[in-house]
């Protein structure tokens, strides 16, 4: 039985420097450790550019180092991604790129002026045929998605095999969502006890957090299941490889726009995205306005002499998450919190404008006074909805 476990390492750019250090503490050490002391393991991990900054900003380059030794053994394979984790399929191209572009740019200094890799990581693995696009004509060779980005989960793929998207040609591989949707080891040592189990592969695809942050593991399953010899673990990219030298005919398939947490009900009614984009929800509506209201000022002042801090902002407050704990979502039964948080979505909010507010230019007033107005709106809201719906929830 063959595991290939996808791990995502995220942190918001603008988040408090004791949340990074909490994630470093209970999860990025623990696999960083788990990795040197089992030497047949591999994975491939996406960690976000802006992390990798973070880190390094609070002196942990002892871990960056770490992790370049791993990813030169090959041991650990890395993807690439958008740099601050923005929500990709609802984003202007130029921003798309330039997230991916700088994403590269953070890759190459840490891990070296040449590297490049082949597959890549769609932020919450929003999938859209515009940004697949995108990403195969910046060099790009495989993304990984939810199985339920097959057919909106009507069926189930062949996770023994990768397809092909016919609308980009990037090589996809499928995560299974009910092994990620565990705790990958406790659903792993079960299947690997049975006397005979019908599963050849597992591909599960996760938070790097959930190893310790998000679920303690008091009895080290993660530790103990990787030193079963039934279950060997490999990359993505070895996967790929050893599954194109069997020269089986690969179907080019359609693949369906969504996440990896998109329910079968939300692509059916066409809203795939609802976690970062309900129409119902008025704080998603009101910040998108903003948000397209800041995106449309990045051409028009890029001689502004304080441009560049308006694009400083401007990335951490379109990261998904400004969006994605205003959704006031439950997760709790996946390892996850209520996703619900009125510190979480002003963060990205006061990033939002001061990124208008940076700008010099006296002709851009009417859109300081507009970006006022939303951002006065949006924080009416959100701590309305909060007294009236969530805080009891989440105390």
């Amino acid at each position: 039985m063959k595991w290939i476990n996808f791990l995502h390492f995220y942190q918001p750019a603008n988040i408090e420097s004791y949340s990074v250090q909490k994630a470093l503490d209970k999860s990025y050490y623990r696999l960083l450790r788990l990795m040197e002391e089992n030497s047949n393991l591999r994975m491939t991990w996406n960690i976000s550019g802006c992390l990798l900054v973070r880190i390094e900003d609070e002196k942990k380059i002892d871990f960056i180092n770490r992790l370049s030794k791993l990813v030169k053994s090959g041991r650990i394979e890395l993807t690439g991604s958008a740099a601050y984790h923005g929500f990709l399929p609802l984003l202007p191209e130029f921003e798309v790129i330039r997230q991916i572009k700088e994403n590269e740019k953070t890759l190459k200094k840490y891990f070296g002026s040449k590297f490049k890799p082949d597959g890549f990581f769609l932020p919450e693995m929003a999938y859209s045929v515009a940004v697949a696009k995108i990403v195969k004509k910046l060099g790009y060779k495989w993304i990984v998605l939810d199985e339920i980005a097959y057919d909106g989960g009507k069926s189930r793929p062949n996770f023994n095999l990768f397809y092909i998207d016919k609308n980009s040609n990037l090589k996809v591989i499928f995560r299974n969502r009910e092994f990620s949707s565990s705790y990958p080891p406790d659903r792993l040592m079960i299947e690997v006890k049975k006397l005979k189990t019908e599963i050849d592969i597992v591909c599960t695809a996760t938070d790097a957090e959930l190893y310790g942050l998000r679920h303690e593991d008091p009895t080290a399953e993660l530790e103990r299941v990787v030193k079963i010899k039934k279950l060997v673990t490999e990359t993505i990219s070895e996967f790929i490889s050893r599954i194109s030298l069997k020269n089986v005919k690969l179907e080019k398939i359609e693949v369906v726009p969504c996440s990896w947490e998109s329910s079968r009900k939300e692509i059916a009614s066409q809203e795939p995205f609802k976690l970062w984009f309900d129409k119902k929800n008025k704080i998603h509506n009101y910040l998108w306005k903003f948000t397209n209201l800041a995106l449309s000022l990045d051409s028009k002042y890029k001689k502004d002499k304080n441009y560049e801090w308006f694009k400083w902002h401007l990335v951490r407050g379109i990261a998904s998450c400004t969006f994605w704990w205003a959704s006031a979502k439950d997760f709790s039964k996946i390892f996850g919190p209520y996703a619900w948080s009125p510190d979480g979505i002003e963060r990205g909010l006061e990033d939002l404008v001061r990124s208008v507010r940076s700008l010099n230019d006296p002709k851009t007033k009417k859109y300081k006074l507009q970006a006022e107005k939303y951002y006065l709106k949006i924080k009416k809201l959100i701590w309305e909805e909060h007294w009236k719906k969530h805080w009891k929830k989440i105390v």
